[in-house]
């Protein structure tokens, strides 16, 4: 990536008819720069559309990634339930890549009750599965587990900084508002998000933060961490300050808004980011 570019995850509200190729125009007319392709039910996408897709986000400039499924756990109790998590991935890496896709994300997995290094290493053993599928169907995509905003769930910031150190092909995608939710209402100041970058661009190295993905939203949050997304104006997230540390860390990527304002916010965000 040669530029920070900021999009909606999934299809702009505005979009009508509501379908990927009409959605990728209207993020063009918006001035935005990219879009996140939700899965998050299923992985569905005949090739047709793949092949539509992938000409048409080159043609347009607009860069593209994924979500994968809810329904992932790669620490979960059953083994056909790993498994079928295993599957989701790969189904989705493999989509994405069919239609040109930068990188795809997801919730890698729960602990269960579970000690975090157990955890860390069930995680680390599936994902080298997936890595090495895809290696052997020569599919070359970013796998992304991604921050997740709830402490029951694995993928805090340092086990996806180790996990990108001991596996090839796998970045973190940083959700900055489950971030701030998952500390509770830490990770909302400058100083704070320059810390995140300074760990990640010293734990894997200054080319994670030119190859970044990142999501942002307003978000309610408790104790136990996210609760749900809000639109900025009725959350406290410190968005400006975030795209201040952008600047600062020179970071180069994609910025997916998964606010339910989702391109209204990804203006927003793209404006503060202009001036």
């Amino acid at each position: 990536m040669d530029k920070l570019v900021f999009g909606t995850a999934g299809i702009p509200i505005m979009t009508e008819p509501r379908n990927h190729e009409n959605a990728l125009s209207v993020i063009k007319k918006l001035n935005l720069g990219c879009m996140e392709v939700e899965f998050v039910r299923g992985v569905r996408m005949n090739e047709k559309t793949q092949l539509e897709l992938n000409e048409l986000s080159k043609s347009l400039d607009v860069v593209l990634s994924a979500h994968g499924p809810y329904y992932i756990n790669l620490n979960a109790k059953e083994d056909e339930k790993i498994e079928a998590s295993i599957k989701r991935v790969l189904d989705t890496a493999r989509v994405a890549y069919r239609f040109g896709g930068y990188s795809i994300t997801f919730h890698a997995a729960f602990y269960l009750g579970q000690d975090k290094d157990n955890v860390y290493k069930q995680v680390k053993k599936q994902m080298e599965k997936i890595i090495s599928t895809l290696k052997a169907e020569n599919i070359n995509i970013w796998v992304r587990p991604e921050l997740t905003g709830k402490v029951s769930q694995w993928g805090d910031l340092d086990e996806l900084i180790k996990l990108s150190n001991d596996i090839e092909m796998v970045l973190p995608c940083i959700d900055f508002a489950h971030l701030h939710a998952r500390t509770n209402g830490e990770f909302n100041t400058y100083d704070e998000f320059c810390k995140v970058f300074e760990s990640i661009g010293n734990g894997i190295g200054q080319h994670a933060l030119k190859e970044f993905h990142a999501h942002v939203a307003g978000i309610e949050y408790g104790p136990k961490g996210e609760k749900k997304h809000l639109i900025f104006k009725e959350a406290d997230f410190n968005y400006k300050d975030l795209i201040k540390a952008f600047k600062t860390f020179d970071v180069k990527g994609v910025v997916i808004c998964e606010s339910p304002n989702l391109e209204g916010d990804a203006i927003i965000l793209q404006n503060e980011y202009d001036s």
